[in-house]
């Protein structure tokens, strides 16, 4: 590996503008293909194998003009103070109101609720509900506009009215710290590599990748169904792991240079070493994001793809185009008062020389400290993040309805008065779709639902069974007295599915339960069932990886039970904030409740495949020094004096880029940049920086332990780069100022 990547990086090197072209040029065609590709509409979403999305293919076949998939809004009103939605005023006004809305160009059908019997037992609230021929999310911007001026003249009668539903959904906002992220991780890498141009480098690749991923998404947004979530967790992870990629790079080669090789002699070493390091460190976040595919929704199948696919980019871009930029930047890349030296071979070194690169950097300072303390630092650490961790015992999964957005907006005022006027339930109905085709009696069968659904807890409202055309299949609708999002809720769907058992033993008709509260519980249950298995493929497939890469069995088993560690402590930060409502001022968080269904596993898919970038970036270091024979606490403390610092600003800027999606206006795009954030600091400070030197430190010798058969069974990928031993044309007297460092170091350990 190391000797391949070693000669691809010569290559790009010589050849840098035709490699230069060819990403403009790939940018270019991405960039001509999302702006004439058609827009896309809404992500259709499925849960397949699940009641609730069978019960809605049903109502598709057996109910062709319905538009079940279609968007809703609840124009819900309200009397003045002392009156009634029945005094005649307010009526005629209300009847207006569905007159006006009747009218719009994609309004299948609008409900009167003087004949829907949609006003409340006193009188004082009312609603109508209006159907669309398309998904909320592809309605054009002139509907929405007539429906809240619809809305707005009944306001001037003198009406309270408000619009619920999710005709109301339009593409989240991006927010302005995006860009203060991307600010923050520029200034992190003019810090670390003290220099404009060195600093320019990984943010401009960055760039050129996401913005090749991200059009090459839009373009084919349309064919492929993709959402415009596809696209942001895209540009997330994208943009992270792409500076992050670079800067590992852009590192060793001027580690390199240092060492006085010549400029393609040191972009050949720094792309077979640290290139190694970011193929594999990709291949774990590729391996990640792509296993979403294994829960079989395929929404998160789409968005794993996708964002795998700029990964994918982001590692070939750092392998091929930095080679190419460090071309064009010449002495340029150096940080600022080091421009004098010379590329070429170094003079012997001096002693004074020697004391001065063997002056201890800090990650040489904590590594020492670390390895005479490990046990101490090992049970900190693990406490701290234990104790973080607490709070996602109590972790409560469910998907955002207009009860979970701000007070400020008109989808939460209206879930509240219709809550206020009908009973909590009335905003999350279930629809149960009773198939009667086999049952010898069907309307028999479909009334004998009704009645048994009556008799159960929890149960307002059971509206008679409507027949299709062919009268073998039936809608009911159930009100429940809890509101959407509680437990009691979820066990009245249980409820009703158990009765629907044994009517189908009794008559042969089926009931289904479906809707948006009960595809919400099938989601989350869908989600849950398919986490152990999830994690057990990608942290299965990851464990082989590092174990080709590492040679081996306890440094993967130690990265995957440290990941196990983050992804608990950064779920309990989650529902610390998002449902307890600790530090949400700061974050943004105007309404707590529900964890979103699917962050857990999202997170778990996420995180490993970050947190096995530093692994792989910080521990092959110590990996080539204890090859090259260094002792096992020596060589945890040449990797950090070599590794540490870039890590540290890797960790950060991924942290800045992550935690700039938090100002967004989509919740769980939010969501996401938090836990992101926080799972990075607990993994890279605590993990990578604390729990894995001292783990390291106790184990030793057995650290780097391999079953001799196994040993011969692996094929050798090279990533410390032993093969380019061979090529070695170090300068005279280097190796003595290495081992100038090293003796350094281990005075610092035994100190």
């Amino acid at each position: 590996m190391a000797t391949f990547l070693y000669k691809l990086g010569r290559l790009a090197f010589r050849r840098r503008r035709f490699v230069a072209l060819l990403w403009v040029a790939l940018l270019t065609l991405a960039g001509v293909g999302a702006a004439t590709a058609p827009s896309a509409g809404s992500t259709s979403f499925s849960i397949p194998g699940t009641e609730a999305q069978r019960a809605f293919d049903l109502l598709d076949e057996r109910f062709p003009g319905m538009s079940a998939d279609g968007g809703t809004a609840r124009v819900v009103f309200k009397a003045p103070e002392g009156e009634k939605m029945t005094d005649a005023a307010n009526k005629a006004s209300v009847e207006e109101t569905v007159k006006e809305l009747g009218t719009g160009s994609e309004v299948a059908s609008v409900t009167d609720p003087y004949q829907s019997q949609a006003v409340s037992q006193d009188g004082t609230v009312a609603y109508l509900q209006v159907s669309y021929d398309v998904p909320g999310m592809e309605l054009k911007e002139s509907s929405r506009e007539a429906l809240n001026e619809a809305a707005q003249h009944a306001r001037d009668d003198g009406l309270t009215v408000d619009v619920g539903g999710d005709a109301l959904q339009a593409a989240a906002e991006a927010g302005v710290g995006e860009i203060i992220g991307i600010a923050i991780a520029a200034v992190v890498l003019v810090i670390t590599l003290g220099s404009l141009v060195a600093a320019g480098l990984p943010l401009l690749t960055a760039i050129i990748g996401v913005g090749i991923g991200v059009a090459t998404i839009t373009a084919l947004a349309n064919a492929l169904d993709l959402g415009s979530t596809t696209s942001t967790l895209a540009a997330m992870i994208g943009l992270a792991v792409g500076i992050d990629y670079a800067l590992f790079i852009v590192s060793r080669y001027r580690a390199e240079l240092a060492e006085g090789r010549d400029r393609e002699e040191a972009i050949g070493r720094a792309t077979g070493t640290a290139g190694s390091a970011v193929v594999f460190a990709g291949l774990t976040v590729v391996i990640a994001l792509a296993g979403l595919s294994v829960v079989g929704v395929p929404m998160l199948t789409k968005m794993g793809v996708a964002a795998a696919g700029t990964v994918v980019i982001a590692v070939l871009i750092a392998l091929t185009m930095i080679p190419a930029l460090l071309g064009y930047a010449g002495k340029k890349v150096q940080p600022v008062g080091a421009k004098g030296k010379r590329f070429g071979r170094r003079k012997a070194a001096t002693p004074e020389s020697q004391g001065q690169q063997a002056k201890p950097n800090m990650g040489t300072r904590w590594a020492s400290f670390v390895v005479r303390r490990p046990v101490a630092v090992l049970l900190l650490g693990i406490v701290g993040l234990g104790a973080v961790a607490v709070p996602a015992t109590s972790l409560e999964l469910g998907l955002p309805d207009d009860g979970s957005q701000p007070t400020s907006t008109t989808q939460r005022r209206a879930y509240d008065l219709l809550s206020e006027g009908f009973g909590p339930g009335f905003n999350g109905p279930l629809m149960l779709v009773v198939d009667a085709g086999a049952s010898a009696d069907p309307q028999a069968a479909a009334t004998k639902v009704g009645d048994e659904i009556k008799g159960l807890k929890d149960v307002v409202t059971v509206t008679p069974a409507t027949p299709n055309k062919a009268g073998d299949t039936f809608i009911i609708t159930v009100i429940p007295d809890s509101k959407p999002s509680s437990t009691q809720t979820e066990d009245l769907v249980h409820s009703i599915r158990d009765v629907g058992a044994g009517i189908k033993a009794d008559t042969d008709a089926e009931v289904l339960v479906t809707g948006t509260t009960a595809m919400n519980i099938d989601f989350s249950q869908k989600l849950n069932d398919a986490l152990i298995p999830y994690l057990g493929l990608v942290v299965g497939l990851a464990f082989l990886l590092l174990i080709l890469v590492f040679r081996s069995i306890l440094v993967p088993l130690k990265a995957a039970l440290g990941f196990l560690l983050s992804v608990l402590a950064a779920l309990g930060a989650v529902v610390a904030v998002f449902q307890w409502g600790w530090l949400s001022g700061v974050i943004g968080v105007e309404e707590t409740g529900p964890i979103m269904a699917m962050m857990p596993i999202f997170m778990v898919g996420v995180v490993f495949g970050l947190a096995m970038d530093y692994e792989v970036f910080l521990v092959t270091r110590m990996r080539e020094a204890y090859v090259h024979g260094e002792k096992p606490t020596q060589a945890v403390v040449t990797g950090f004096r070599h590794g540490a610092r870039v890590v540290t600003a890797a960790a950060i800027i991924m942290m800045a880029v992550f935690a700039g999606f938090i100002t967004s206006s989509e919740s769980m795009v939010k969501m996401i940049g938090f836990g992101l954030a926080i799972a990075v600091f607990f993994d890279a400070f605590v993990v990578r920086m604390a729990i894995v030197p001292a783990v390291l430190a106790l184990l030793g010798d057995k650290a780097w332990w391999l079953p001799k058969w196994l040993d011969r069974a692996l094929p050798n990928v090279d990533v410390e780069g032993e093969g380019l031993r061979t090529q070695d044309d170090a300068p005279e007297n280097a190796d003595e100022s290495d081992e100038a460092g090293e003796d350094k170091d281990e005075e610092l350990v035994r100190a």
